[in-house]
């Protein structure tokens, strides 16, 4: 991660109905509860622009709602040229994801793409697309996001202390 603060994070998936929408609204969650959320441009897309206007899968709707997180309200979109620019940090749900952004990117912004279990928690893994699978399948994609939104907001905190001339808290 570069020293540059980071104050824009785009999720993205393939069709922005189940993982990227799920990513958002859950690191929105984890940023509110831990009271860090000043700020911060976070947002989704797909790479495809299939669902483009739709709201996100009833299942990802389901999942997240019951753990008190609502992303009924968001609507999918198809990643823009200029997200490349506009966003600090664009994290891919999975390998895909990443080799088509680094495709679609000019070459300056792929710095700015990662694989977002890779970046958030070290595991170079993919959150699965449980677009055609069953209900557990997208408690599970729920947990791992959970998971790595917890560590991306740690390492986006350690991230700002270290900028920032502060000792970090984060050992």
């Amino acid at each position: 991660m570069s020293a540059k603060p980071i104050k824009s994070i785009l999720f993205v998936c393939l069709g922005n109905i189940c993982r990227s929408p799920m990513a958002e609204g859950v690191f929105r969650d984890v940023l509110t509860e831990q009271g860090k959320d000043q700020g911060l441009v976070i947002d989704s897309a797909g790479t495809g622009g299939w669902h483009a206007g739709e709201g996100p899968d009833r299942r990802s709707i389901a999942v997240a709602a019951k753990h008190d997180v609502d992303i009924s309200g968001q609507r999918a979109r198809k990643v823009l040229p200029e997200d490349f620019m506009r966003f600090d940090l664009i994290l891919g749900m999975d390998r895909a994801n990443v080799r088509d952004l680094k495709a679609l990117a000019p070459q300056p912004a792929h710095d700015r793409i990662h694989l977002y279990l890779d970046f958030a928690t070290g595991k170079a893994a993919d959150v699965p697309d449980p677009y055609y699978d069953g209900a557990e399948a997208f408690a599970s994609v729920y947990r791992m996001i959970r998971e790595a939104s917890e560590a991306l907001a740690k390492r986006l905190e350690a991230s700002v202390s270290a900028t920032s001339g502060q000792a970090s808290s984060t050992m």
